[in-house]
């Protein structure tokens, strides 16, 4: 995705410069053609070079839009099923491992809480893991959504979407759902936990135990 955006931004500061350097030139000279009335060859060219240009953007666009749908053998499965106005998981490598997660209200937050963002119960990932991730809808469209990760996709009743990523350092991360759900739309914050695999191993243990 960075390669992809550099590359992009190279090509449209040189579009921006030959541009701009044409129109400033234009503005500032005073040569005049009072027989130029048509050019075939320059209809070509300025027809040709965008098209090139666009070829050059396009190919490397639909690489990484096959790549990103591509799940390279993931070690968890990870399922989240959107409700009004809250999100459940399911960790389908594990027996009986499952929880709602809802916003925490503002009068129960701790002081060193994320207002509108906490949420009672995280999703924990271990870090440096292949994760895939299975979405879908109890009611009406959601959308399981995380900037941090890159990552969005959306929560459909009857359809199972599906997406893969890697998180590469612990951290929280925090996300909201991204498609108009109701009246609590807002109100439905995600956050992901990543961290270690020995502590993720911790933690299944003790939420199968519970």
């Amino acid at each position: 995705l960075t390669f992809f955006h550099d590359h992009t931004m190279l090509i449209v500061i040189m579009i921006t410069v030959l541009v701009g350097y044409m129109m400033s030139s234009l503005f500032f000279n005073t040569y005049t053609n009072r027989y130029l009335l048509e050019s075939q060859g320059i209809e070509v060219i300025w027809t040709i070079l965008p098209a090139i240009t666009l070829i050059f953007i396009a190919l490397p666009s639909l690489r990484l839009l096959y790549l990103l749908d591509e799940v390279s053998d993931p070690a968890i499965t990870l399922k989240t099923i959107g409700h009004q106005w809250y999100w459940s998981y399911e960790y389908s490598d594990f027996i009986n491992l499952e929880f709602d997660s809802y916003m925490i209200p503002l009068n129960e937050l701790e002081t060193d809480g994320f207002r509108l963002l906490d949420v009672d119960n995280r999703a924990v990932l271990p870090m440096n893991t292949q994760i895939r991730m299975l979405v879908s809808a109890a009611d009406v469209l959601h959308s399981w959504t995380i900037p941090a990760l890159g990552v969005k996709v959306d929560a459909t009743p009857g359809r199972l979407n599906q997406t893969s990523f890697l998180i590469n350092r612990p951290g929280l991360f925090f996300g909201q759902c991204s498609e108009i759900c109701g009246a609590n739309h807002s109100f439905m914050p995600i956050v992901i936990e990543s961290v270690k695999t020995k502590t993720f191993i911790k933690w299944v243990s003790a939420m199968s135990a519970a």
